[in-house]
C-alpha cells in the first residue's frame, strides 16, 4: 500500500512540472499550449531542440527555473521509481522466483497445506525438527510472511493438481491438510493421493462423521483439534500429573525432551542384536519406548531386554534432540 502511495505522488509531482512549465511558456512566449508543451518536454528532458518562439530575458530566466526545478524532480522521481520495483513487486518476484527454484529440488520433504492456526503450529513442529517442508495457501498475507522468514511457501489453492504439482508432491514424503473446510481437506487428500500412493498424509477433521470420509479418500490418520483440545482439558482435571508428565516431554525449562523414532538401517551395527546386547540406554542415554516391528508393522510397547532389532524395525524412543542423533549414528540412519 505505501509502494502504490509513493508511485501516486511521483505521478502527481510529474504532472505538476509538466502544467508549470505549460503555462509558463504560454503566456511568456504567447504560443499554443501544444508548443508550450513541446517547450516544457525539451526543457526538462534537456534534449536541446529549436525553441518554437525568441527567448526574451523572461523567458529565459523561467527556462533555467524550470531546469533546476525539473533536474530536482526528475532525480526524485527517477529514485523513486527505481525503488518502487526494488522494494516491491520486483523484490517480491524476485523472492519468488528464488522460492520456486529451491521449492523444486525439494525431496522426501513434507507439504503443509493451510497455513493458518492449525497449520501455523504444525510448521513450528517442522521448523523445531529441522525437516524439509513446504507449504501452501490462498492468503497471499500468509505466504508473504511466510517467505519473509525463510519459508517455502506458495500461494494457491491446495485442491488443484496444478498447485500440488508445483511443491512436487509427486518427490514428497508426507502432507498435512489443515484446510478451513471439510470439503476442502477431503478433495485434497483425494487429490493428493491419486497423485503420490506413497505418500504419508494427515488431515484435520472438523465435523464427527469427517473421520471415515477423510480416511476413505485415502488419509492415513485424522486429527480432530476440537476434540483433543476437550480431551486435554478434560485430562487437566481429572489426571494433572498425567499431563505434567506429558509436558516435560516437549519442554521442561531448558532440558528439551521430544519423542522420535528412529530405524534401523541395513547398514547398522545393531542389526540382529537383543535390546540387552546393544546397550542403548547406557551408549546414548535414551528410553526405548516400544518397537515397531518392520516384518508385522505390530508396536511393541515397553519392550523386553530380550527383544531382537532387526533391519527395518522403528524404535520410539525418548530423550533429547543429541541423544537421538547418537542412536541415529548407531541405526545408520540416513
Amino acid at each position: 500500500m505505501e509502494g502504490y502511495r509513493k508511485f501516486n505522488l511521483v505521478i502527481t509531482i510529474l504532472i505538476a512540472l509538466l502544467l508549470i512549465g505549460t503555462l509558463g511558456y504560454k503566456f511568456l512566449l504567447d504560443v499554443s499550449i501544444v508548443d508550450a508543451l513541446y517547450m516544457t518536454v525539451i526543457t526538462i528532458s534537456t534534449v536541446g531542440y529549436t525553441e518554437v518562439a525568441i527567448m526574451d530575458a523572461k523567458a529565459k530566466l523561467f527556462t533555467i527555473f524550470l531546469i533546476f526545478l525539473s533536474l530536482s524532480t526528475v532525480g526524485y522521481i527517477f529514485s523513486s521509481i527505481v525503488a518502487y520495483f526494488l522494494e516491491g513487486d520486483l523484490k517480491d518476484a524476485w523472492r519468488r522466483r528464488r522460492m520456486e527454484v529451491g521449492i523444486a529440488k525439494l525431496k522426501d520433504h513434507y507439504i503443509i497445506c493451510g497455513g493458518g492456526e492449525t497449520g501455523g503450529n504444525a510448521i513450528k513442529q517442522f521448523q523445531k525438527s529441522n525437516v524439509p517442508f513446504v507449504v501452501i495457501d490462498r492468503d497471499e498475507e500468509i505466504i508473504k510472511g511466510l517467505i519473509e522468514n525463510k519459508i517455502y511457501a506458495i500461494q494457491g489453492d491446495a485442491t488443484e493438481e496444478e498447485v500440488l504439482d508445483k511443491v512436487g508432491i509427486k518427490f514428497a514424503k508426507g502432507l498435512i491438510s489443515s484446510l478451513s473446510t471439510d470439503a476442502d481437506n477431503v478433495y485434497t487428500v483425494l487429490t493428493a493421493r491419486e497423485m503420490n500412493s506413497n505418500l504419508y498424509i494427515v488431515s484435520r477433521a472438523i465435523n464427527k462423521n469427517a473421520n471415515e470420509k477423510l480416511k476413505k479418500a485415502g488419509a492415513n490418520n485424522t486429527i480432530s483439534p476440537n476434540e483433543i483440545g476437550g480431551s486435554r482439558m478434560a485430562a487437566l482435571m481429572l489426571r494433572p500429573t498425567v499431563i505434567a508428565f506429558l509436558d516435560i516431554v516437549t519442554h521442561d525449562g531448558e532440558l528439551i525432551l521430544d519423542l522420535e523414532d528412529v530405524t534401523i538401517c541395513e547398514s547398522s551395527i545393531i542389526i540382529n542384536m537383543s535390546l540387552m546386547e546393544a546397550r542403548i540406554p547406557e551408549k546414548t542415554g535414551l528410553i526405548v519406548l516400544a518397537i515397531k516391528k518392520d516384518i508385522n508393522k505390530k508396536l511393541v510397547f515397553n519392550p523386553s531386554s530380550n527383544q531382537v532389532l532387526e533391519m527395518g524395525d522403528t524404535m520410539v524412543v525418548l530423550g533429547t534432540e543429541e541423544q537421538v542423533s547418537k542412536l541415529k549414528k548407531i541405526a545408520k540412519e540416513l
